[in-house]
This record gives C-alpha cells, sequence and structure tokens, in this order.
C-alpha cells in the first residue's frame, strides 16, 4: 500500500511492517500481523536475546537499525519500554526516516498519541495501541493475543478505523480510550494484572511454609481457589467477596494477621492493606476498622 492508498481504509490492504523492538510485545504483534497476511519486513532487536527473539519467531525479517527499520515500511510499530519511547520518537523524527503516510503505532499504555507529535508532524498517522495482557515471550502469547483487548487512541475518526481494523485483523477486541483517559485506563490494568502477581506470590511464599516436606505446591493448592475467585469476580464484582472481612470476623482476621507477621511481615502488611480494601465493599465492624487503620507492625 503506498502513502496514497490510506484513504482506502478502513478496508485493510497488505503492508509492510517494521518493528522497534524485538521484545515480546513487539514480536507477538509482528507473530499476529503475520498471521493476518501482513508481512514484517525488518525488526529492530538491541540485545542479544532480542536478535535470538527476533529469530525465532519473525525468521524471515532482517534485523536492521530503528531509522533503517522504519524507511522500509508502512506501518511502524513501536514496541519500546515506555520510558524510552520519547527517546526513540526524537531520533526518529531527527533521521527523517519515517515517509508521510507511514502508520505509526506505539503498545505503551499510559500514552496516548501526542506523544508521537514529531512523526505526525513528518506526515506519519499516529496510533496508540496497547494490549491489555501480559507477555511471556512465547508463541502462546500470539494465541492469546486473540482473548484480549487493546486500548486504541487515535487522532481522529480515519485514524480510529485503522487502529480498530488492525487489531480486528489480529482477532483481538478493540476498545476506544481517550487521549485524556490514557495514564487512567493504564493504571487500572496494571493494578490489577501488575499487584495480583504480588499477590499471589505472598500467598504461595506463605504457604510453602506450611508444606515443607509434603509432596504438594503451594501453587496446586492455590490453583482451583484463585480460578474460582477470579471467575467469580469477573462475573459478579465485590458480591464475590468471601471469608472473614465478608463475614465481619474481626478475631479471624487478627489471627491471620498474627501468623503472617510472624512469618514474613511485608506479606502482613499486604494483607492488611487488602484486608482494609476488601472491607470497604462491605459493612464491617468497628473493631475491624480499627485492626484494619494503617500499619500496626
Amino acid at each position: 500500500m503506498t502513502s496514497t492508498g490510506i484513504t482506502n481504509w478502513p478496508a485493510p490492504a497488505r503492508l509492510t511492517v517494521g518493528i522497534v523492538s524485538a521484545g515480546r510485545v513487539g514480536t507477538t504483534i509482528g507473530q499476529a500481523l503475520e498471521r493476518a497476511d501482513h508481512v514484517v519486513g525488518a525488526v529492530w532487536a538491541g540485545s542479544a536475546a532480542s536478535r535470538d527473539r527476533a529469530r525465532r519467531r519473525l525468521p524471515e525479517s532482517q534485523i536492521l537499525q530503528p531509522a533503517e527499520v522504519a524507511a522500509r515500511c508502512e506501518l511502524l510499530i513501536l514496541a519500546v519500554p515506555d520510558d524510552r519511547l520519547v527517546t526513540v520518537i526524537a531520533e526518529l523524527a531527527a533521521s527523517g526516516s519515517v515517509r508521510p503516510g507511514t502508520i505509526v503505532a506505539h503498545t505503551a499504555g499510559a500514552l496516548g498519541v501526542r506523544v508521537l507529535d514529531p512523526l505526525t508532524d513528518l506526515g506519519a498517522l499516529p496510533l496508540a495501541l496497547h494490549p491489555a495482557m501480559t507477555f511471556i515471550g512465547s508463541e502462546e502469547d500470539t494465541d492469546r493475543l486473540r482473548t484480549c483487548c487493546f486500548g486504541i487512541t487515535a487522532a481522529d475518526d480515519v485514524g480510529l478505523a485503522i487502529g480498530q481494523s488492525l487489531v480486528l485483523e489480529m482477532g483481538a477486541e478493540p476498545v476506544h480510550i481517550r487521549e485524556s483517559d490514557r495514564t487512567l485506563y493504564h493504571a487500572a490494568v496494571a493494578h490489577g494484572a501488575n499487584h495480583l502477581v504480588a499477590l499471589v506470590s505472598d500467598a504461595a511464599a506463605a504457604l510453602r511454609t506450611v508444606l515443607v516436606g509434603q509432596d504438594v505446591s503451594a501453587e496446586r493448592i492455590l490453583g482451583p481457589i484463585l480460578v474460582a475467585a477470579l471467575d467469580n469476580t469477573l462475573r459478579s464484582g465485590p458480591k464475590a467477596l468471601t471469608g472473614p472481612v465478608m463475614r465481619g470476623d474481626t478475631a479471624a482476621v487478627a489471627r491471620h494477621l498474627a501468623a503472617l507477621s510472624a512469618t514474613d511481615e511485608g506479606i502482613a502488611q499486604g494483607y492488611r492493606a487488602m484486608a482494609r480494601r476488601a472491607a470497604s465493599y462491605t459493612d464491617p465492624p468497628a473493631d475491624m476498622i480499627e485492626l484494619l487503620a494503617g500499619d500496626q507492625s
């Protein structure tokens, strides 16, 4: 597709794609676009691990420098860490390698399209395409991408239609996020995903002290209850709460805190904070509110 062909969207033509860089997100999106018959012609891979990942997951793509990648593509995916995005955009703008009409999409969750202004000023069409998913760096990511949503921000309706078409082609679901809402959107998904990892890791660590010498893992015990709790919460929200906080059983919560403090004070602090938050969805008794108020270590 030439730069003048962009007006034909949202019926997408096959695009030559460039990816900066070949991390977990970039290679996954590249594979998903290739499954939709686009061609990932070139990628930038700044580390040995990235170069290995690019060779495994995008074997027909050339590994080039960012400016060379940008010069050869019609769709440029900037999948660099959020704190590197501004620098990469400035370097690409200074290089003059991004041609007018190039679709430039970054994957940073908290940023919209204004961060792409240096490239938009050169005639690029800006998009923010954030996959609301965690990545492990394997082929499984590409399959799981089909189950997730993408937060899309665009400069206008034409850009939004292009972004939606690309996401639908990858098998995912597009969700429009306003520029002004990007930070709150990203905070919400990061709070849910990242802090869930910390919460489950704490629970598993506490369980391991109980299971010493037994042929069963903490993950085996936690798996069914966590899957059920997540499913129930996604269906019913706070009504899915169970356990002593929901029942208003202050004595049980106090015993939990004592046992966790004796094991790991950091885990106990996390329990107190989450119990306090859980209690805000219920009608807790006064003694529970007092117990959970502040850090009492």
